[in-house]
């Protein structure tokens, strides 16, 4: 089946990115459930069982929304965040915003009229279940995500910046085109697969918000109906180099060349990082770090970008070529 979005001039206008440190959370945890999993997420999967092997998080009301048999998960989990860099306490308040009469509607669409268990009593007490399953997403964020963060950032941040470029390049055309293989831009409509037959997209108020994902399926999801804005939740590009960057041992010759600190740092920025980053991970000073990124950078091997009040840096197609020689 595929999914049809109409979008008129007023939609197009409104669509923008947004980051959601709730989104990754989910994500994570239908990772975690077995949910489509990702290849490329396997070694945070394997530190995540580690990490929760002596002390599982306790999520009553959460976990049976997420790890079950339905083809779908009730879609107030993940709201359209509200600005562009929403933190996880800003995703978690949206959240709590859900009307009672949207939390009952969205369980009857995932498990139809009759509710199992505790999937009953949120829809009694949608309001206070709403609290619970907020603290219990928080205590999962803080787990799960928030050790890992600042690399995640990095690659979304780096996703949106490219994508915002396609957009000023070829507009919602080239936007799409190079979103995900399975979208399409044709008149108007964004299709989700290649259409035999057509479903729209109950849109919500204004237009999409386009959302990166570094812990999720390598699938688009769309939301089929929303009580916020409506969401495309998409693979974030570089997701394959940010748990693997700067575990391969660097060629003899580019050692030589560059030095083995300068080398080890370029195969590090496989995966887009700050200088606090890569300071944490060496376990030197932020200026020794900016001393040997300036010399890459000067040399073309290494990309710099500022995002907001962060300072990215990425290997550059110059640094791979290097790298691979």
């Amino acid at each position: 089946m595929t999914l049809r979005i109409d979008l008129g001039v007023a939609e197009l206008a409104a669509t923008r990115f947004a980051i959601s440190p709730l989104s990754e959370t989910v994500s994570g945890l239908q990772q975690l459930a077995g949910h489509q999993r990702r290849a490329s997420n396997l070694p945070w999967l394997r530190w995540a069982a580690d990490e929760l092997a002596g002390d599982p998080l306790d999520l009553p009301l959460t976990w049976p929304l997420i790890a079950n048999v339905r083809a779908s998960w009730p879609e107030f989990l993940v709201p359209a965040p509200v600005g562009a860099e929403s933190a996880i306490t800003d995703d978690l308040a949206a959240l709590q915003r859900t009307s009672a009469g949207q939390v009952r509607a969205s369980l009857r669409y995932v498990f139809g009229e009759t509710l199992p268990g505790s999937v009953a009593s949120l829809a009694v007490r949608p309001a206070a279940g709403l609290r619970a399953i907020a603290a219990e997403l928080l205590a999962a964020h803080d787990r799960l995500v928030a050790p890992h963060w600042s690399r995640i950032r990095a690659v979304l941040d780096a996703d949106v910046s490219y994508r915002a470029k396609q957009l000023v390049a070829g507009g919602a055309e080239k936007l799409f085109a190079d979103l995900h293989p399975d979208l399409q831009w044709r008149d108007g409509r964004l299709l989700l697969r290649r259409p035999r037959t057509e479903r729209p997209v109950n849109l919500g108020p204004g237009g999409l918000v386009l959302i990166p994902v570094v812990l999720g399926s390598p699938e688009v999801l769309i939301k089929k109906s929303t009580s916020t804005q409506t969401t495309v939740r998409y693979p974030a590009r570089g997701i394959g180099a940010l748990w693997t960057a700067g575990t391969q041992t660097p060629a003899a010759s580019t050692v030589r060349l560059l030095g083995r600190v300068r080398t080890e740092l370029l195969e590090t920025l496989r995966s887009p990082a700050t200088t606090g980053d890569l300071a944490r991970m060496f376990g030197v000073t932020p200026s020794a770090v900016s001393q040997h990124l300036r010399v890459l950078r000067d040399s073309g091997l290494i990309a710099r970008e500022r995002s907001g009040r962060n300072v990215r840096y990425a290997i550059t197609a110059l640094g791979i070529r290097l790298l691979s020689e």
